[in-house]
């Protein structure tokens, strides 16, 4: 049994969630595929999938294997490409996780740019506000706002900063005035933002030379949606407060107006992506496209 080939197979029929659909990416018959996974599931005297008429599930062990199965393979990959009779272009499934907003906002806008100049990348671009584990979900790298604590097992770099900002439309301002100090948002009303991983709505954080302060807004309107909470702020139904990147054509073209700016609070957003003796092509890629994206277009 070629094990590494083992392991190309294996990891394909994971992300794939089909021994069917691994079989067409990898060129294979079904059969050949299927024998593959016996094969290397005899040799490690383990079951790695759990397979059912309708559905192929990953056991405990399999998720393990998988995780260092795509850890080698990337290595490996990352290797090969680094040696100068390689180019080291990207190639193979490339599955990458950020927040909804900055997906439908910032990235999808821009991403086709990204496929033309990488053709050979077969990108899976996942969006969702939940914290992902990168390894056991398949991720090659994932964009996150703010500190990783995860620092033994993932890499996080920069690529960009935004700023948390408090805004107004014309019409909230005209009928209630606009705030001038934190003690002044006792006497204004706010659109809140339910979270749904914890089931209540944000408080707003502000930097007050240095020290973090909270504040819970009065809220007149809760929303569960990005879009929806900026289209609240734009029709005046309370102060909203969102990330910079997500309302720059509004507050250029001066539909909503930014306050309390002296106590905004800077975010980073970092790439982060499991930690490797070799970065991958891919990774690199993607790193070197999203910060020029991110700086040239939207972030503070």
């Amino acid at each position: 049994m070629d094990k590494l080939e083992a392991m190309r197979v294996y990891r394909h029929v994971v992300e794939t969630q089909s021994f069917a659909r691994a079989a067409e990416l990898l060129g294979l018959p079904r059969s050949t595929v299927s024998r593959m996974i016996k094969d290397l599931e005899n040799y490690l005297a383990v079951q790695l999938l759990q397979r059912t008429t309708r559905k192929l599930s990953v056991t405990t062990d399999g998720q393990n294997y998988y995780a260092e199965c795509k850890k080698i393979l990337g290595d490996i990959a990352a290797l090969e490409s680094s040696f100068p009779g390689k180019t080291g272009q990207p190639r193979g499934r490339f599955k990458i996780g950020m927040p909804q907003s900055l997906a439908r906002h910032c990235i999808l806008p821009e991403i086709q740019s990204f496929m033309a100049r990488y053709p050979e990348l077969e990108l899976v671009l996942c969006s969702s506000d939940r914290v992902t584990d990168l390894v056991q979900e398949g991720f090659d790298c994932v964009i996150r706002a703010g500190a990783v604590e995860d620092s033994t097992t993932l890499v996080a770099r920069q690529i960009a900063r935004f700023r948390w900002s408090v805004l107004a439309s014309g019409q909230y301002i005209s009928q209630f005035g606009t705030p001038k100090t934190l003690e002044d948002l006792q006497h204004h009303h706010a659109v809140g933002y339910l979270s749904h991983a914890t089931g209540k709505t944000s408080e707003w954080h502000f930097d007050r030379q240095g020290r973090d302060v909270s504040v819970r807004m009065k809220e007149t309107l809760v929303v569960d949606d990005t879009d929806a909470y900026i289209q609240a702020g734009l029709q005046g139904m309370g102060l909203i407060r969102v990330a910079s990147y997500l309302v720059s054509d509004y507050l250029s073209s001066g539909v909503l107006i930014s306050c309390l700016e002296e106590y905004a609070v800077d975010m980073p957003l970092f790439l982060v992506y499991p930690q490797s003796r070799h970065v991958s092509p891919a990774v690199r890629a993607f790193y070197d496209w999203s910060k020029a994206t991110l700086t040239r277009h939207y972030a503070q």
